[in-house]
């Protein structure tokens, strides 16, 4: 099942149990799996046409009210098109809003760079009372997602679209602010995010043939960032790599940066963008382009252990 399709049944589900959520888009709700809504839920699925500074006003004043807004665009419209509603009438004013974005960084793929979200996490990580979450697959999606609705604050949900390949089983247990680790190790701790878990899984294989023992552990949140699992799996293993779907200034790699220089300082490699824009392609081509692939894993690794004290 496509991401987009579980958070939809799950979101129904939760809407039928708790009449207080409602889901606003703008003008996208077929793309990003919520065609039905409208005819399922009349009085609390709202399209509010492409205004999407709008749609995060509305949700703001309905938070006011007690209700818990879902908010749902393609990520560069989720976020850097509407980041003051979200510093003002969101965050500033703690309304407990649930942003989500879709199709982010490469994964836009033919929408090109416009609808590629390399700054999203840069921008709302900035942001005070922000969290932001971004899945593996659909069961950590479908763990996690009843812990957002009982949050009360606003939560950035950074949302693939498509199928993913499972990486948890379906009795994998999440929680919201803990990050998981995957694999334990010795060599070199290995901080992943998003679609770029399997890749980095995918690197591991050939890492586990050079006889290094990877420690891997995904941060699906990374505002507030799990700065005790960070710190002690670097005091294991001495050097780190982060790899992520986002441009490597502002995101994951600058989060764990900061983890590292006031705890526990290590050599640090990564793979991410590297301050560009976006490009049409499909993923594979663009992984390639932006050296995001499983050997870019593995040569960041090679890299970073040549710098171990």
């Amino acid at each position: 099942m496509e991401m987009r399709q579980l958070f939809a049944v799950e979101l129904e589900k939760a809407m039928m149990q708790n009449e207080n959520i409602v889901l606003l888009n703008a003008d996208l709700a077929k793309p990003n799996g919520f065609g039905s809504f409208s005819e399922k839920f009349p009085q609390r699925a709202i399209n509010v046409g492409i205004a999407e500074q709008n749609m995060a006003s509305i949700a703001a004043g309905m938070s006011s009210y007690g209700f818990i807004p879902f908010i749902c665009t393609f990520t560069p419209f989720a976020t850097r098109r509407i980041c003051d509603q979200i510093a003002i009438s969101i965050c500033y004013s703690k309304q407990n809003v649930k942003i989500i974005g879709t199709d982010p960084g490469i994964s836009a793929e033919y929408n090109g760079g416009t609808h590629m979200s390399f700054e999203d996490i840069g921008v709302l990580r900035s942001i005070p009372n922000m969290v932001i979450f971004e899945p593996v697959d659909n069961n950590q999606l479908k763990c996690i997602l009843p812990q957002i609705i009982d949050y009360k604050g606003p939560v950035y949900i950074r949302m693939f679209r498509k199928v993913t390949p499972d990486i948890f089983g379906e009795d994998e247990k999440f929680n919201l602010f803990n990050a998981k680790t995957i694999k334990d190790g010795t060599d070199v701790s290995i901080f992943c995010s998003g679609i770029m878990v399997s890749e980095t899984l995918k690197a591991n294989k050939i890492l586990e043939e050079k006889g290094i023992n990877a420690e891997i552990i995904n941060i699906h949140t990374i505002k507030p960032i799990d700065e005790e699992s960070i710190i002690n799996s670097v005091h294991k293993t001495g050097a780190v790599v982060t790899v992520e779907n986002h441009n490597i200034i502002g995101g994951l790699r600058s989060a764990v940066a900061e983890v590292l220089s006031e705890n526990c300082p290590a050599p640090l490699r990564s793979i991410g963008i590297r301050d560009s824009f976006g490009q049409v392609g499909k993923m594979p081509y663009l992984k390639e382009t932006y050296n995001m692939d499983a050997q870019n894993i593995v040569q960041a690794v090679l890299s970073v252990l040549k710098s171990k004290p």
